[in-house]
């Protein structure tokens, strides 16, 4: 990252846990008026987004961005899709994987680097329940080792 300080905003939690994540991507994000001071103030949700590609274009569905509570009526729209900025050959790259069965874009962090707005695209699969259940058992596990570790170093 160029030894740049990266300020993360808001990370998806749910997402490493519903999902089997293949790859990451960085993409830029395109917002109105005062939508990077919401952003910024971390007034976003997206528990349940995801990103689509219509026309050689991505776009992040269901993110919603708070209005800036210090604006006038000049306001924004809080549930617009957002468009994502990606070169032709990444979104060539990504649509051949979506057009696999079960593959989908899920964003999974949104931060600040540079002064602009970045999202940490996924290229997901869906878990089942066993694997959901596999995953809390080792979550588990692991806990209770680092807590025999911290009982014995006492």
């Amino acid at each position: 990252m160029d030894g740049q300080p990266v300020k993360i905003i808001a990370k998806n939690k749910k997402a490493h846990f519903d999902y089997a994540i293949e790859d990451r991507i960085e993409c830029g994000l395109v917002l109105q008026g005062t939508e990077i001071k919401s952003v910024r103030d971390g007034r976003i949700s997206f528990p349940d987004s995801f990103a689509e590609i219509l026309r050689n274009e991505v776009w992040l569905k269901n993110l919603h961005i708070s209005e800036y509570i210090y604006s006038s009526v000049f306001n924004h729209d809080p549930d617009r899709p957002k468009k994502l900025l990606l070169h032709k050959d990444e979104i060539k790259r990504l649509t051949r994987k979506v057009d696999e069965k079960g593959y989908t874009l899920i964003p999974l962090e949104f931060y600040l680097k540079q002064g602009r707005i970045k999202v940490m695209l996924g290229i997901c699969k869906g878990k089942k329940q066993f694997d959901k259940r596999a995953d809390i058992k080792e979550r588990d596990i692991k806990r209770d080792m680092q807590r025999e570790l911290h009982l014995k170093n006492r």
